[in-house]
């Protein structure tokens, strides 16, 4: 009986603690998508992208035509020319690689041509955000363009350290 009456307090604490905090919820997708600079910096995107891919597409092919006609030959070349031929093939299947890791890969040519676009429109959008969470004292900002992701809090809800603190870690 004792435990449920204090289940009770704790439950009906915590329902009066949550309703004292304010939440918004945003779209950023919808924001983005309504700003012409960010729609100029996708199409940007978008056709160095495929130019990009053109480039390797066309080394691709240029690789494949190779790998044919050293299928038809191979039995007429000597065992050095096969050789040389295997190296020449595997050479070039590393260079599409490499171009493929160089433009597309984690950190790469996109990735950088993104952050120089399109990062600025991201961070003036961050900003506003920001800006009117705190002048209309909101404790949470909500995206739900990707699933819920939380693009602002108030600093003074963040309890890492207090977890830290109970964990015995001086920060």
């Amino acid at each position: 009986m004792k435990n449920t009456l204090i289940l009770c307090l704790l439950l009906g604490f915590a329902g009066i603690a949550s309703a004292q905090q304010r939440y918004a919820v945003i779209d950023t997708k919808y924001i983005l998508d309504k700003i012409p600079e960010y729609k100029d910096a996708d199409k940007k995107l978008q056709a160095v992208s495929l130019q990009w891919q053109k480039e390797i597409d066309d080394k691709q092919a240029a690789l494949d035509k190779m790998y044919k006609n050293y299928e038809a030959e191979q039995f007429m070349l000597t065992d050095e020319l096969k050789k040389k031929r295997e190296e020449e093939l595997f050479v070039k299947e590393k260079e599409i690689r490499d171009l493929q890791k160089r433009r597309f890969g984690y950190e790469g040519d996109l990735f950088k041509e993104r952050q120089r676009l399109v990062k600025p429109i991201q961070d003036k959008v961050y900003n506003a955000i920001q800006k009117i969470a705190v002048a209309k004292a909101f404790d949470f900002v909500l995206d739900k363009s990707e699933g819920i992701t939380i693009i602002f809090a108030d600093p003074k809800l963040d309890k890492s350290d207090d977890v830290l603190k109970e964990l015995g870690i001086k920060f």
